[in-house]
């Protein structure tokens, strides 16, 4: 077995979301949670939501093009290679792409002071659950 693994973003896919690619479940990693969202400018990148429930903050790198975040009700403009860190989990967050071909990463951690536990939605919407 090697040590190591690799993939281009094109090679993970969610069939049923072509603007998902649930790198965490490709790889199979329990340690952190990591996704990454692609769209054209006007599409929604990062859905709606909070980590309320379970305290995590996230991570979010454009990769490629612009997104517009929108935390806590406050506009965040960010380009390529730009990293936005969203460290309270009670923020709403969503953001749509600003220009054609926009990857956004997410990364996501446990809670502060706790290891990363995946919630398992990931699994749910690939096959077919949810």
């Amino acid at each position: 077995m090697s040590a190591y693994r690799t993939a281009k973003l094109d090679e993970i896919t969610a069939e049923q979301w072509p603007y998902w690619a649930p790198v965490r479940h490709h790889f199979g990693i329990s340690t952190f949670g990591v996704n990454a969202w692609r769209g054209k400018s006007g599409d929604r990148v990062i859905t709606p939501h909070s980590h309320e429930e379970d305290g995590e903050p996230e991570l979010y790198i454009v990769i490629s093009g612009a997104a517009k975040f929108t935390i806590a009700d406050e506009d965040v403009e960010a380009s390529a290679v730009e990293f936005v860190w969203v460290d309270d989990a009670k923020a709403e967050r969503v953001a749509y792409a600003t220009a054609d071909d926009t990857v956004v990463l997410s990364i996501g951690a446990g809670a502060h002071g706790s290891a990363y536990q995946p919630s398992g939605w990931d699994t749910k919407y690939l096959e077919g659950s949810e």
